[in-house]
């Protein structure tokens, strides 16, 4: 379910309300990759703490762990809205980060197929064959290692008929 900016800033103080503002689409692609690093850090952080907070909340209200103040707390509403969009500001940096990254390997692999290209392009200048790969002799006839057969086909099969016959007459 979405959440509106109203409920973000109801959940969140003035320093994460920055934070996550900046990962939004204008903010988010000014960052540098080592503010978003730090970014990343300091969201997981908050969001970690948020995390916990809801976690004593709902044991107080299921009674197994003791009040932090005066009663027990009675919803864990907000600090789960906190959580949530904490949660989303640093999927969108995760996002952004390994779109980065992807754009990088992209450009490095550009570079390494030009870079291939100059030295096939200055190696055909030079006279060189493409492919220095060569048949030499050919293909060689290989010995078999089994020994030779030395009786006749015909015969085994003139015995294995004779073998089918007598099977045949002791079975009727």
């Amino acid at each position: 379910m979405a959440i509106s900016r109203k409920e973000e800033e109801r959940a969140l103080d003035k320093a994460e309300q920055e934070l996550v503002a900046n990962t939004r689409h204008p903010a988010l692609q000014e960052l540098s990759d080592k503010d978003l690093s730090h970014h990343i850090k300091l969201l997981r952080e908050r969001r970690d703490k948020a995390q916990g907070e809801v976690q004593r909340r709902r044991r107080e209200m299921r009674g197994k762990a003791t009040a932090k103040g005066a009663e027990a707390a009675t919803s864990a509403a907000g600090n789960s809205t906190k959580q949530e969009v904490l949660s989303q500001a640093v999927r969108r940096l995760n996002a952004e980060r390994t779109r980065r990254e992807r754009m990088a390997a992209q450009v490095s692999q550009a570079e390494l197929a030009h870079t291939a290209l100059q030295l096939k392009q200055a190696s055909t200048d030079q006279g060189a064959p493409l492919n220095t790969r060569h048949a030499h002799q050919g293909m060689r006839n290989a010995a078999s290692q089994r020994p030779k057969n030395l009786i006749r086909p015909m015969e085994l099969g003139r015995q294995r008929k004779a073998g089918a016959v007598a099977q045949a007459k002791r079975d009727s």
